[in-house]
């Protein structure tokens, strides 16, 4: 029996179908290890309580020996109060015929109040990743609404753009993913990120489809990517969790002005985790940028600049 305090673990928008795939690899150990016992608090609004309610009847019955208590909730406070971590991934998806404003404006309604919630509620130190799209800008706006926590403690995922480069390339090579190594994700989690292979220490000449693969696999299994966006959010908070030693990760982070991207934008870059008490990251510096990568960077740094105007112009405070 493990001697471990419990962490407590929040996942957001936990009824939907990436929560699915997620709080089981989270429940088993697969995140923070077999060794960490934790709170589950599975967040959702009112109308979806009963199906969260069939998820827990799942967790309960798969005996899972490191889960301690679930709570299930549609309540901010109770699922906040004293947070170790946060998968917030539920959002507003987007909608046949929104604008891109829209989705923004319904957006920063939703992650500011989780911002507030989080300000007032967890835990000082906690850890949150936001997996809900826009994932950068809503990341950077739930920084905005928890002013008392450390603005690096906020990050949006591209592992899963990650992930699938590293899987396509290994694919082509006939290699095992792990020896795929360097593979960067800069930018937004959009269309507009430039998935870079020029530092990758396992491939030869060739281009990757990741920009539209989200769109591929819609088409192919008539629902969004679930299974591969939990397992890329699992991999990115176990990263930040206990390191990454040599290897560099892709992790929307916000920018300190690395690469001439505008301090505080919420964007993707290759970083080193070294977990330990403090659990940080840093961007990896002195990477060569040549013009067809600075043209790439830069069109998806214009996007992420639009889309903050965008969501800070319906913030009413």
């Amino acid at each position: 029996m493990s001697q471990k305090a419990p962490i407590r673990v929040l996942v957001t928008g936990a009824a939907g179908q990436i929560a699915y795939s997620l709080v089981n690899f989270i429940a088993k150990g697969d995140v923070f290890g077999t060794d960490q016992p934790l709170d589950l608090i599975l967040l959702d609004i009112k109308l979806m309580m009963e199906v969260l309610g069939g998820v827990v009847m799942e967790l309960k019955d798969c005996a899972l020996p490191l889960l301690r208590e679930i709570v299930a909730t549609d309540d901010y406070e109770v699922a906040f109060k004293d947070i170790d971590v946060a998968f917030l991934v539920g959002a507003m998806p987007r909608k046949q015929g929104m604008e891109r404003k829209d989705l923004l404006t319904a957006n920063v309604t939703i992650f500011k109040g989780q911002g507030q919630a989080l300000d007032k509620y967890a835990k000082k130190n906690v850890k949150v990743i936001v997996v809900g799209n826009p994932a950068n800008t809503n990341a950077l706006i739930c920084s905005k609404y928890a002013p008392s926590i450390p603005k690096e403690n906020f990050t949006a995922m591209t592992r899963l753009d990650q992930n699938r480069a590293m899987a396509q390339i290994a694919e082509r090579l006939d290699c095992n993913v792990n020896d795929v190594n360097k593979v960067i994700i800069w930018g937004n989690h959009s269309a507009t990120q430039y998935p870079d292979v020029r530092f990758a220490t396992a491939v030869k000449n060739g281009a990757t489809m990741i920009q539209k693969r989200g769109a591929a696999v819609i088409a192919a299994r008539k629902l969004s990517s679930a299974m591969s966006a939990a397992k890329a959010s699992c991999d990115h908070i176990k990263d930040w969790w206990f390191g990454t030693g040599d290897r560099w990760v892709s992790m929307a982070v916000p920018s300190d002005g690395s690469y001439g991207i505008k301090e505080g934008l919420v964007y993707s870059f290759p970083v080193i985790c070294t977990g330990g008490d403090e659990r940080k990251y840093k961007i990896v510096q002195g990477l060569k940028i040549d013009d067809f990568s600075r043209s790439k960077m830069d069109l998806s740094a214009k996007e992420l600049e639009e889309e903050r105007e965008m969501a800070l112009s319906v913030c009413k405070d």
